[in-house]
């Protein structure tokens, strides 16, 4: 593992840091105070900050120190995190995203918008309110971050190019405090705990970092330690005694420690009071064991211990060896001293070691590239269909069914859908990451438009297919800008309308019946349909006398180049937007549906495959054609009979249900795959559900069978068919259509196919 590769490293743990510094930001701004949410927040800065210094990305070090010194007035309770705190801390965390990003693909951040948010995060901390002229007379963010009087020192600069400063020791006197210009001294005693080490932080080096502050002497306490027989190599039992004379201050000192605040006992105080505290408390004085670090080379080993016992020499060589270097910065300062030092087959081999005990260190989650897991999905969904033309074999040349063949067929069967089930899990992702990126564009589009807007999110966790996530961002940003840019009103109009002045756009996910539904809501003015259709008709979008119903006028916002803004800007007007989220959506396999309210809001409905790989599917026979039906969306399937069925009008039919009346819809008349209806009694009619449709009688042929089936994309090997979803490989070799639901039931009340597709009247 070379740097680069260790760097991809960091940056996708930002993206980890990144989502927990928003989710706890939005957490707070919602009244959240418990202290741990706090100092979830302020941990994720401080690590994005330690690993950017490791890297040398100064901008990005630069922002998330002022970042984090305004962080930490909120976790001392020096800082209040009211509304107004938290809007400047959100737009922060923006910058924060934008600064990684750039960091990784080489792009480049707004100054002036940078620059603003410094100014206005170091008056936070000073506990000023920020000016409006803040944006045009701040200082660059570097400079900003070493001016903050509550920061503090920053980092020196590297002098070398792996990236770290050597680091000089002055130890000429361990016996005495020695003469240091009349300049305080301090005496730091440091406890590391073990989960110190199996972070991969290093007390030498740690102590080693202190020395830069000042003239120190360091004694170190043996008398935890254990004989070699009760020695646990990951234990951690020395603890240092320091005194230090520097003029950085108490502030400086525990800078040093920051990385390790959480996993070891720290005291810092001026010799002075520390001395009368042991004094009252009549304390013995400490038998001294000189450290000495003086000896420490550039890898950061020991190469020599001095103690007055010999169990200190063993324990070291003990400590040495449970030390790890999972930790992002460790492993990046421990890759770059080697490289300098040796040559470049021992650093691949260092940082190789480091990355094997982080993986051991977490012992649950492991990175895998993605292009892997496509190829095993691939290959499972080839062991579908060899399987299936196995069993298909089997069945036309064994007439037994009882063979050994057969049950061995069974268990193939089972096994083959177990790891169907497991390569899929893998693929499961929550769609937190996406809602999460939709907070930033609400809270953009919001300053822009001048509205007071809050996003609600639930069901974060539900979990789809990645590459149904990865395809799930470009819909929603266009629905989440539309939802704030025309469904929410401004304060003014709200006010007049008798609404709190502050909007609410809710986003939500669930599983239902094998499918994903997402939902956006709103509580704006809803559709306005008059003017929805006008702009249709002067657009030539639809005719003049065109008799459309409520649900076919809303449904014509998704229309190629239809918009409703009177003038364009940067948010909308051209008329792009819903018509690419009509067709992202189609071509995930899913369809949307839209419910208005005018006056309350608009509530757009999105259904969505949980994977786009395979499905369980009911193989059925229309006019001489093999389709497969999806099972989640068949209620049940049934023989009709001649006395339950109804004429309706001149070209519908019904169906008896259990005392309740279900259109029939000829499938194969509605796919053209024939001229004339066919004889329902002469066939089987499926029970099925649609999105906002409700229930359908669907009348097919007859029923092969249930199977599972390997999903092939018909418009990325040939073109979008009407009413058709997909394609599959059927176990004898030949091509199956999969059947769209939503799209035939949606043609079943009165449109063709065609129109269906123009107007999205969908389910």
């Amino acid at each position: 593992m070379d740097m680069n590769e260790i760097k991809e490293i960091f940056f996708q743990e930002c993206e980890e840091q990144l989502a927990e510094l928003e989710s706890g930001l939005l957490k707070m701004n919602d009244g959240d105070r418990d202290p741990e949410t706090i100092n979830a927040v302020f941990r994720a800065v401080h690590s994005i900050k330690g690993g950017a210094g490791a890297f040398g990305l100064d901008d990005l070090v630069a922002f998330a120190h002022v970042f984090e010194t305004t962080l930490d007035c909120v976790r001392s309770n020096k800082l209040e995190p009211n509304q107004d705190v938290l809007k400047v801390m959100l737009k922060s965390a923006d910058v924060l995203a934008d600064l990684t990003n750039a960091a990784r693909d080489g792009g480049s951040v707004d100054e002036s918008r940078s620059r603003g948010l410094v100014k206005e995060l170091e008056a936070l901390a000073n506990g000023e309110l920020p000016s409006p002229s803040a944006s045009a007379e701040a200082p660059a963010p570097k400079a900003a971050a070493k001016a903050a009087p509550a920061a503090p020192a920053p980092t020196p600069k590297p002098t070398d190019d792996s990236g770290f400063q050597p680091v000089p020791f002055s130890f000429d006197d361990f016996g005495g405090e020695g003469d240091a210009g009349g300049m305080p001294a301090y005496e730091v005693i440091f406890k590391p705990r073990y989960e110190l080490y199996s972070k991969g932080n290093d007390a030498t080096l740690l102590l080693r970092d202190l020395s830069r502050l000042g003239e120190m002497t360091i004694y170190c306490n043996t008398d935890d330690l254990p004989g070699l027989e009760e020695l646990d190599p990951e234990g951690a039992y020395f603890f240092w005694n320091v005194t230090i004379k520097t003029d950085k201050g108490e502030d400086a000192i525990r800078t040093v420690f920051e990385f390790a605040e959480w996993d070891c006992e720290l005291t810092v105080k001026p010799v002075e009071e520390a001395r009368a505290d042991a004094t009252s408390n009549d304390e013995l004085p400490m038998v001294p064991v000189p450290f000495d670090l003086s000896i420490l080379d550039e890898t950061g080993a020991t190469e020599e211990v001095s103690a007055s016992d010999a169990r200190v020499e063993e324990m070291a060589a003990a400590v040495a060896a449970a030390e790890t270097a999972s930790n992002v910065t460790q492993m990046a300062a421990a890759a770059a001293r080697v490289e300098k030092k040796e040559s470049a087959a021992a650093a691949a081999a260092a940082a190789s070691a480091a990355a094997q005990n982080n993986a051991a260190g977490a012992g649950q989650t492991i990175r895998v590239d993605l292009d892997r897991v496509d190829r095993l999905i691939n290959l499972v969904g080839e062991l579908v269909i060899n399987q299936a033309m196995l069993s298909q074999s089997v069945i036309e040349n064994d007439t037994t069914g009882t063979s050994s063949i057969n049950m061995g067929l069974e268990e193939l069967q089972q096994l083959t859908r177990e790891i169907q089930d497991s390569v899929m899990a893998i693929r499961a992702q929550p769609v937190k990451p996406v809602f999460q990126r939709m907070s930033r564009i609400v809270r953009e589009i919001a300053d822009m438009t001048g509205k007071s807007i809050r996003l609600i999110t639930e069901g974060e966790n539900t979990e789809v297919d990645k590459t149904v996530i990865d395809k799930l961002a470009e819909p929603l940003t266009h629905m989440i800008r539309n939802a704030v840019d025309h469904g929410i009103e401004t304060p003014e109009k709200r006010a007049a309308a008798g609404k709190n002045t502050e909007g609410t756009v809710r986003l939500t996910a669930k599983h239902r019946s094998g499918r994903i539904l997402i939902e956006l809501a709103d509580d704006g003015a809803g559709i306005n349909r008059e003017k929805v259709r006008q702009k249709a008709i002067d657009n030539d979008l639809i005719p003049a006398d065109s008799n459309l119903s409520d649900e076919e006028i809303d449904n014509l916002i998704f229309l190629p180049g239809f918009s409703t803004a009177d003038k364009i800007s940067d948010i909308s007007g051209r008329g792009v937007g819903m018509d690419v989220v009509k067709r992202s959506i189609q071509a995930l396999g899913g369809r949307i549906n839209i419910t208005s309210k005018p006056g309350h809001g608009s509530v757009f409905t999105m259904s969505l495959p949980l994977t786009l790989a395979v499905l369980d599917g009911m193989v059925v026979t229309v006019a001489g054609q093999t389709l497969v039906v999806p099972l989640t969306a068949i209620v049940e399937t049934l023989q009709p009979e001649a006395a339950a069925i109804h004429s309706f009008g001149a070209n519908h039919r019904l169906i008896s249900i259990r005392n309740s009346f279900c259109p029939l819809v000829d499938v194969g008349r509605i796919l053209n795959f024939r001229a004339t209806q066919a004889n329902p009694v002469e066939g089987v009619a499926l029970l099925v559900e649609s999105e906002g449709g409700g229930q359908r009688a669907l009348m097919v042929d007859a029923i092969q069978g249930q199977r599972q089936v390997v999903i092939k994309s018909l418009e990325a090997n040939y073109t979008h068919v009407p009413g058709i979803a997909a394609a599959t490989i059927l176990g004898d070799g030949r091509v199956a259509l999969i059947l769209d639901v939503d799209a035939v039931v949606g043609a079943s009340r009165g449109q063709s196919l065609k129109a269906e597709m123009s107007l999205a009247a969908v389910g």
